[in-house]
Parts: structure tokens; C-alpha cells; sequence
């Protein structure tokens, strides 16, 4: 759950620091003495930068996600396999154990 929550902040994070980005790149184009041409030249330049970046953004955490799942999922498999030995190790020793009351039990009668 503790990660969710850090996921969502980071991506909260990334969002808001894009949103700022882009008000702040079309303030600096408005009140910028150009003309009208240089102007719409400018926004659209930065609005192709902005896509490539945004694009760039999502396939990095989408790879990071990608990976966090992966890293999971190889946990749960040792996690998996280290219950599994301990449950056989239990059913062996209760094995040797109930050998041993029964060799027991037959040395008494």
C-alpha cells in the first residue's frame, strides 16, 4: 500500500511539474515582445518539446513500472519457494518424529 501511495505522489509530482512547465513556457512566449508569427512559431515549438518530453516521461515510468513489477513478482516466487521448503522440512520431521513414537510405542509392548 506504502508504495502506491509513493507511485501516486511521484506521479502527482511529475504532473504538476509538467503543468507549471507548460504555463510558464506560454507566459514567457506571451509577454515576450514578437510578433504575432514569431510568437505562434515559438508555442509551437514548445509544444512539440513538451510532447517529445511528456512521451519521453511516460515510456521511462512506464519501463520503471515494468521493472517494479517484474522485481515483484521474482519476490513472491522466493517467497513461494522458501514456504514451500519450510513446509516440507515440517512434514519431514513430523514424519521422523511420529517413526520415532511409533518405534517407541512398539519397544513398550
Amino acid at each position: 500500500m506504502s508504495d502506491d501511495n509513493d507511485r501516486g505522489t511521484f506521479l502527482n509530482l511529475l504532473a504538476g511539474i509538467g503543468i507549471g512547465a507548460i504555463l510558464g513556457a506560454a507566459a514567457a512566449l506571451m509577454l515576450a515582445p514578437k510578433s504575432g508569427a514569431e510568437t505562434r512559431e515559438d508555442l509551437r515549438k514548445t509544444a512539440d518539446e513538451l510532447k517529445t518530453k511528456a512521451e519521453k516521461l511516460v515510456s521511462d515510468v512506464s519501463a520503471s513500472a515494468d521493472d517494479l513489477v517484474q522485481k515483484s513478482k521474482e519476490v513472491i516466487e522466493q517467497a513461494k519457494t522458501k514456504v514451500q521448503q519450510a513446509v516440507d522440512a515440517g512434514k519431514q520431521a513430523m514424519a521422523e518424529k511420529r517413526e520415532a513414537l511409533k518405534g517407541e510405542s512398539e519397544g513398550e509392548a
